[in-house]
């Protein structure tokens, strides 16, 4: 099967990459935090230290990967630093994804970033298909809804990857 990289491998990324691996997919996971790693190998994915915020921390995670997700709809800290995950930063690593062996983004469009944010992130990620023939898809699920989420989640990527 094909190699997935979870950009934000928290909770719910988790529960998706145990999700995945029963698909036969290898998964990658980033966290920020280094204490991270163990939580992320109990669910069955290789550990990345990486942080979206810096880009070029990501970009050995890509070596491989044939899809990545960007789950990010819920992340924390200060509000313009979040908001930039969902534009310049995104904009800025869907650029990156040109040479490389991706063939599909998958984008968390919903969580309880400013929806502001998740909008204009779901406009970078269609960008991305017009300007680098990314194929993309924006999921809109609630996050409190875990099954239903990661359902979703997983739906998009079995689609992307046919």
């Amino acid at each position: 099967m094909a190699r997935v990289l979870l950009v934000g491998c928290g909770c719910r990324g988790r529960g998706l990459a145990r999700a995945l691996r029963a698909d036969g997919h290898a998964v990658r996971g980033t966290t920020r935090d280094p204490a991270g790693r163990e939580a992320i190998a109990a669910a069955g994915a290789q550990p990345w230290v990486g942080d979206p915020d810096r880009v070029a921390s990501l970009t050995g995670a890509l070596e491989g990967a044939a899809l990545v997700c960007w789950l990010l709809g819920s992340a924390r800290g200060e509000p313009g630093a979040v908001a930039a995950l969902h534009d310049e930063r995104l904009a800025f690593f869907l650029r990156e994804l040109t040479d490389t062996g991706v063939r599909g983004f998958v984008y968390e469009a919903a969580g309880t970033v400013d929806p502001t944010a998740l909008a204009r992130g779901a406009e970078r990620v269609r960008e991305a298909l017009e300007t680098i023939r990314l194929p993309v898809a924006i999921v809109d699920a609630p996050p409190d809804d875990v099954q239903d989420w990661t359902k979703r989640m997983r739906s998009a990527v079995g689609g992307l990857l046919g």
